[in-house]
């Protein structure tokens, strides 16, 4: 058959994973914990479950959930969303990226992300028939270059995707990038599409940029966040994008076709939980920064170079010392011969850089850290 996505099969993650059960590794590729949710929230989803809450919620989410979120935001950015107008909820973070992209991009149109590139950006600009315009991060840090976005602006440009804290890479964006990219799309029809699944993974004392915390990018911008990331609950695949009434009535005009609604009695429960344990969103990047530094602490020996993530839960390191692999055939080794998975860079690029980076999950228990580095620090 015509293919519309003929470039794109299994997913890295997937790949990895499985690769991972099979030879028995530690798996630090896929970025899940391998402890559990809380134990509070477990009894309110139990609750919720056996209490009637099972049938359709609204198209938009639970209305609770929607205002807790919408207190959350004004707690954490200091903006109030309407939770009738601007709050969706989403099964995943990736249906919003989905939805977003579909909602905005018409055949023709640009579509500028920056490589390396999170697996389901550039897929969902194909499928709308848009085009990817991939500009590449500086190394060493990762970071935008915004004088080259500029040069990459035409008129056919539509929609500026950004990762903040950025997946695979670890590193964020401050309040003058996002000062930067304000100005950049000042008076163009530009809309922003901000994936920020991670944003209570931010370390060493610094806060969260977020568009929705930006007076100006806020009226533009797609802010997509994940219950799944804050929660250690992956597998529930629920998220939830803040726009503004005109784009989230778009977006909603999608998602209603893509997944309608998401489970109402994990919802209810979410929702309970935000109300009752506010504080396990404020006390996240704490618990986070911990394991980032015991992993760090405990890889110091070892022959990989790194420089600490900035955010999320995952942790690059340049292998350069050990392997002069490229980065798939390295992380195949490492899996099969060595017993710990990681994640190339490479598949997250159009071109790769070249660079010998892998990437490390470290939302994992102490025990598998300690496991997985002393086998690291061998090599």
């Amino acid at each position: 058959m015509n293919s519309k996505l003929p470039q794109v099969g299994a997913t890295i993650f997937t790949v990895m994973s499985r690769m991972a059960a099979e030879h028995g590794a530690i798996n630090l590729s896929q970025g899940y914990p391998d402890f559990d949710c809380p134990r509070r929230l477990r009894e309110l989803v139990s609750e919720r479950l056996n209490g009637g809450c099972n049938q359709y919620p609204p198209m938009a989410g639970v209305m609770e959930l929607r205002q807790r979120i919408a207190e959350k935001v004004a707690a954490h950015y200091g903006f109030s969303p309407d939770p009738e107008s601007e709050i969706t909820v989403t099964s995943g973070a990736t249906e919003g990226v989905f939805d977003a992209v579909q909602a905005v991009v018409h055949p023709g149109d640009g579509v500028i992300m920056f490589d390396p590139a999170y697996d389901c950006y550039e897929p969902a600009v194909q499928l709308a028939g848009g085009h990817a315009v991939r500009l590449p991060l500086t190394l060493p840090d990762y970071a935008i270059d915004w004088d080259l976005v500029a040069r990459n602006i035409n008129s056919r440009t539509r929609l500026i995707m950004i990762n903040n804290p950025h997946n695979p890479c670890g590193s964020i964006l401050s309040p003058a990038d996002l000062d930067h990219l304000a100005e950049l799309i000042r008076g163009r029809q530009i809309y922003v599409l901000s994936d920020e699944v991670y944003e209570h993974m931010v370390f060493d004392g610094l806060g969260h940029a977020s568009v929705i915390g930006h007076d100006e990018l806020r009226a533009s911008s797609f802010a997509i966040f994940s219950f799944g990331k804050t929660y250690h609950a992956t597998g529930w695949k629920l998220a939830y994008c803040v726009a503004p009434p005109a784009l989230t009535e778009e977006f909603r005009k999608v998602h209603q076709f893509v997944t309608f609604t998401s489970s109402s009695f994990v919802q209810y429960a979410i929702a309970d939980f935000m109300a009752e344990c506010p504080e396990h969103a404020r006390e996240l990047p704490r618990f986070y920064q911990r394991k980032r530094d015991l992993f760090c602490e405990l890889l110091a020996p070892s022959r990989f170079s790194f420089t600490p993530s900035g955010g999320t839960y995952f942790q690059l390191a340049d292998y350069a010392a050990i392997s002069d692999l490229p980065d798939q055939e390295f992380v195949n080794w490492l899996t099969r011969e060595i017993g710990v998975a990681a994640i190339p860079l490479s598949p997250f690029y159009r071109t790769p850089s070249g660079a010998r980076h892998v990437r490390f999950c470290f939302c994992k228990e102490d025990a598998t850290l300690e496991r997985a580095a002393e086998i690291l620090c061998r090599l």
